[in-house]
């Protein structure tokens, strides 16, 4: 039995919701999965207040004791997250924004490696993409395998039957993808998570000493050892390693001389 959670970023039970009940629909019709719905406009979720000790220190030191801890056990203990929030302003919703801030600390110390992630948004026109293109950015930096997206365009009138159609084929696709993709290996990350590591991992070395508890956190991991090709161990295309080899060079030169320049302004 797999277990999907839904983050679900809309502060009414709308559109996104009704997309987001569709997937589980047609996922409860593939084969046996669980769904769980993380309703972020009932969730006790402080806006992050910028202060830098889940950096410093360890998100357990957050000052803010809300039910941002149990949320993220939640992400841990499903098989996959579905990222769903509506368009705003071409970006997502304040709460979805909100959550995405509290858990800043993950940009920095990924981890949900083992787990599958599908973007789900709904716009009255546009802004999907973008918002789409957010999500996934997020998603793949906190370590999830982004198995697939999901962009229904729902205006406040009756739509055509061809755009109807559209979405339903959407909600479709996206519901097999994301059902096959619970079900097998990770796969081979791509060049551009790739180049996430090597960046990430150049980076982390270099500021041993102004971000102890992040260079500490990748080391504990053995990601800063020279052999490591990626977060897991799954197979990365030796072209791809070759690629982000030399693109972690430059991002560490870079750093160094950013370093340099930040010791003599100090001084």
């Amino acid at each position: 039995m797999k277990r999907v959670l839904v983050i679900m970023g809309s502060p009414r039970l709308g559109n996104t919701m009704r997309a987001a009940q569709g997937i589980e629909a047609r996922m409860q019709g593939l084969g046996e999965v669980v769904f769980e719905y993380c309703m972020l406009r009932d969730a006790d979720l402080a806006r992050c207040r910028g202060c830098f000790v889940c950096f410093e220190k360890g998100e357990e030191y957050c000052p803010l004791h809300d039910d941002a801890p149990g949320i993220e056990r939640r992400m841990h203990e499903a098989d996959g997250v579905i990222f769903a929030s509506p368009v705003y302003g071409l970006n997502v919703s304040g709460l979805f924004k909100t959550f995405v801030d509290r858990f800043s600390y993950v940009f920095h110390r990924p981890r949900f490696f083992e787990k599958k992630a599908l973007l789900l948004t709904t716009s009255g026109l546009i802004g999907d993409r973008e918002v789409l293109d957010y999500l996934d950015r997020v998603a793949r930096i906190w370590g999830f395998e982004v198995a697939g997206r999901a962009g229904l365009i729902i205006p406040p009138c009756p739509l055509p039957e061809d755009k109807a159609r559209r979405n339903q084929e959407t909600l479709d696709a996206a519901a097999r993808a994301f059902h096959a993709s619970l079900h097998r290996p990770r796969r081979s990350p791509s060049l551009h998570d790739v180049l996430l590591f090597h960046g990430q991992r150049a980076t982390f070395r270099e500021l041993g000493e102004r971000a102890p508890f992040d260079h500490e956190f990748w080391k504990s991991r053995g990601w800063l050892e020279e052999n490591a090709r990626y977060f897991v161990d799954v197979r990365v295309n030796p072209i791809f390693h070759a690629i982000g080899s030399l693109a972690e060079r430059y991002v560490a030169r870079q750093v160094r001389r950013d370093c340099a320049g930040w010791q003599e302004s100090e001084v």
